[in-house]
């Protein structure tokens, strides 16, 4: 019979498998991969373009036209756009991230032959109407302004800016910039940066041959290339960076810090993962237990890196009560110091692989989540070798590993430490 008073035991993932995607080429070379999954009529189709020809006097491009890239073409208008694709029971939205841009369809199956030609009127013949790049410029300098009042925000603003500098990765965006948008920069990033020889696409759901067809027929011809020149930028770490905005009635204040580190490229990155977790990955974590459980001083703080294609960064980030700032801090640097210094127990460190695998095996719950999978390791110039490794890793790095690592990429002389509020 079960014992109900007694808890199970903890078993470990054994093994994570992957859906692989299969690769086709367009007629015009775009390469297409898709994660095929046939349990329902739906296919999510996400056309990526790398960010391109970047101008410091210009930095708003690449983000103005994700914006605005399905309010109007030659055919169409935005609200036109948007009714025949809620028509359809269709969904359509635009993301632009640090190293690139993306446009993505969410159908059903049945649809795509009345869909598509949709999409593909808004990926290759974009007007960027004036009256809506007003309206877009008007609406984002209230937003801008309202977010500079907000101490977190500012923080990650700072501290993007501290790192990366006047770079498409730390630009330091101010109202100015959105005045300075001009209809025609956009038309003409437009054409530089969504044309086929800079154009991905990831397709997961179900989707079969009939369906490969009519993506070729729509996107596989008539789509203008260009000699737009990928977004490149080196970085070099520097020596400890403060930076610190008073804010003399704020309640709180906000806190980021952290430095350039290794991206997913790097063999030490899963290591790093893992010492992250431990710092400040998870609600068990270091941090975590000592800087709200166990002082009080906020609600929630938590570490991470992130890999972006140019760059590694590693970042812990919190609010705490501004008459606690400096005893955060210090508490902050304390837990780093004792990673340095002191190798983790065998009973924190197996909670933490449980956890991670766990967290990963989760990760993977439907076909859309195994497309992300494969996008982080597609884009990072790997395979699913990546994966397997990382799993491994996970299992079998050791204490003295992790503490080598912490002394190896926890270097606070050089971190940069951003405070919005009080100290």
């Amino acid at each position: 019979m079960l014992n109900r008073q007694q808890a199970p035991d903890f078993k470990q993932v054994s093994t994570i498998n992957f859906i692989q995607p299969e690769k086709k080429v367009l007629d015009n070379g775009v390469p297409v991969f898709t994660i095929y999954s046939g349990e329902q009529d739906l296919v999510r189709i996400e056309f990526i373009f790398d960010n391109v020809n970047w101008k410091l006097e210009k930095p708003l491009q690449a983000i103005a036209v994700s914006a605005l890239i399905n309010n109007g073409t030659n055919k169409l208008s935005a609200k036109e756009i948007a009714e025949q694709i809620d028509f359809y029971g269709a969904f359509f939205q635009t993301e632009y991230a640090q190293d690139q841009s993306s446009v993505t369809l969410y159908t059903l199956n049945k649809h795509l032959h009345s869909v598509l030609p949709i999409v593909k009127d808004v990926l290759s013949e974009s007007q960027f109407p004036q009256h809506e790049l007003d309206i877009y410029i008007q609406n984002q300098k209230q937003k801008l302004q309202v977010n500079l009042k907000k101490n977190d925000i500012l923080s990650r603003k700072e501290f993007a800016h501290a790192l990366f500098g006047d770079t498409a990765y730390g630009v330091n965006i101010k109202a100015e910039h959105y005045d300075a948008l001009k209809r025609e920069d956009l038309v003409d990033y437009f054409k530089a940066a969504y044309a086929p020889n800079n154009c991905t696409i990831v397709i997961s759901g179900k989707f079969d041959d009939a369906g490969f067809n009519l993506l070729n027929e729509a996107f596989g011809r008539d789509w203008k290339k260009s000699d737009a020149i990928k977004n490149s930028f080196d970085f070099v770490s520097t020596a400890k960076q403060l930076v610190y905005i008073e804010k003399p009635e704020a309640l709180q204040s906000a806190i980021r810090m952290g430095q350039l580190a290794i991206n997913r490229k790097h063999e030490d990155f899963s290591g790093l993962q893992i010492l992250n977790t431990v710092l400040g990955g998870y609600f068990g974590s270091r941090l975590m237990n000592n800087i709200r459980e166990d002082k009080g001083y906020t609600y929630g703080i938590g570490s991470g890196i992130s890999s972006l294609q140019q760059a590694g960064y590693l970042f812990i980030a919190t609010e705490v009560g501004a008459d606690v700032c400096s005893a955060a801090l210090t508490e902050i640097y304390k837990e780093i110091e004792i990673l340095k210094n002191e190798p983790i127990g065998e009973e924190e460190l197996n909670l933490v692989r449980n956890y991670m695998l766990g967290s990963m095996l989760g990760s993977l719950e439907n076909v859309f989540s195994h497309a992300d999978k494969f996008k982080n390791i597609y884009f990072s110039g790997l395979d699913y070798d990546y994966y397997t490794k990382y799993i491994e890793k996970v299992k079998t790095i050791t204490a003295e590993e992790l503490l080598a690592l912490a002394n190896k990429y926890l270097t606070t002389e050089n971190f940069t430490e951003v405070v919005i509020g009080k100290k």
